[in-house]
């Protein structure tokens, strides 16, 4: 991997860069979509290609458990196996640890899980989801991790810091020592919960291992958002500027922004296709939610600003009507739409870095948006906010 840091702003830590990966390049401040399964719920890859995707995200404990390791082997990896010639990025399952607690058991060695599939059992360590990572061939892979929830107690955060930065060392070991780094990169994730020296500690301590990038883990596991934004305006400026920063699961529109603001790189988040799955729509205006009985007769179209092919064919009423009637078309147009306003809304921030613009078109898109601007300023989103 190369990265190349091409401008930050001069108003505040936000930057343009490119990745330069096996599978193709990559303009950051970027979005990834997430395809756990090795699918993006509702849409096709031919769906992701129209729309601009230039990295996806998939998930390699649920691709562990099926199809499983040999079928994936077997077809050549996973690029092959779904059918994706661009850049993936695979998560180690370290966030699994914290969603499927109930199922698992957290030791010094790993983790002994329990599928949530078949209640078969599996005792996976930091070295055996690297190695898998390799099998599936991502062009970035992570750490094994374990994040924890919150709130939790300062000892119990220590703990997990010092366990996380052990994995990380076994990891990175392990990807060093297999022939790892010749078709893949690997990521540090720091961790420390909302406790800022040991945030602190977690960061010193990867940048010591020197991973090709880090990312910001255990944020938005249901802390207030005031304490989400403190971590993460703390951690990112720990970071190296020579790499890329990952802000792991994180990617509402305004935490996008708020990210890209101190500095972020790299975004994920099941948000966007998951809202549009429950009619909640993101538009240049704020949210919509096609649920709602006022739409059942609007016959304008869902953004007018908006270039996406829904918004270019399709009304509110339609939309909301099969997404009353159940019709399988709603899960699809809504997804498409979420994802061409977080592509969109990235091409557009870059294209503000660019011009040394970004704060000016934060406080609008906030304002628009009808959120509390972070600072005064002045904007250029407004009837133009698709036109890039």
């Amino acid at each position: 991997m190369f990265f190349a840091l091409e401008h930050t702003d001069k108003n505040t830590s936000a930057r343009i860069g490119k990745l330069i990966l096996p599978h193709g390049e990559v303009l950051t401040p970027v979005f990834m979509p997430v395809g756990t399964q090795g699918s993006v719920k509702a849409l096709s890859h031919e769906d992701l290609e129209t729309l601009g995707a230039e990295i996806i995200l998939c998930n390699a404990y649920h691709l562990y458990l099926r199809p499983g390791p040999e079928v994936i082997k077997k077809a050549g990896g996973l690029h092959k196996f779904i059918g994706w010639d661009k850049p993936i990025l695979t998560d180690s399952g370290g966030f699994q640890v914290f969603s499927l607690a109930h199922l698992n058991k957290v030791n010094d060695e790993g983790v002994i899980f329990q599928s949530h599939i078949d209640g078969s059992r599996h005792n996976l360590t930091p070295e055996d989801m690297i190695r898998f990572q390799m099998i599936l061939g991502a062009d970035i892979i992570m750490s094994f991790d374990e994040c924890l929830p919150y709130p939790s107690k300062y000892e119990d955060a220590e703990k997990s810091v010092i366990r996380t930065i052990k994995w990380a060392e076994r990891g990175y070991r392990c990807w060093k020592e297999e022939g790892g780094e010749s078709t893949s990169d690997l990521f540090g994730i720091v961790q420390g919960g909302v406790y800022e020296d040991l945030r602190e500690r977690c960061v010193q301590s990867l940048c010591a291992i020197d991973f090709p990038g880090y990312a910001i883990g255990g944020v938005s596991v249901d802390e207030p958002d005031e304490e989400k934004k403190r971590i993460i305006s703390f951690t990112t400026p720990l970071l190296p500027e020579d790499k890329p920063r990952y802000l792991m699961g994180v990617g509402s529109p305004e935490d996008l922004l708020f990210g890209v603001y101190c500095g972020i790189d790299m975004f994920d988040c099941v948000m966007p296709t998951r809202n549009a799955r429950n009619g909640c729509l993101f538009t240049s205006r704020g949210r919509v939610n096609i649920r709602n009985a006022k739409y059942v007769k609007d016959f304008t179209p869902l953004d007018e600003d908006c270039n996406c092919p829904v918004c270019k064919r399709y009304t509110k009423a339609y939309l909301s009507h099969l997404y009353r009637a159940k019709e399988i078309s709603a899960l699809r147009l809504n997804t498409i739409h979420n994802i061409y306003f977080m592509f969109s809304l990235c091409k557009l921030v870059r294209k503000a870095i660019k011009e040394d613009r970004f704060l000016d078109f934060y406080n609008n898109f906030l304002n628009e948006y009808n959120i509390k601007p972070f600072s005064e300023g002045d904007s250029e989103i407004g009837s133009t906010f698709f036109n890039f």
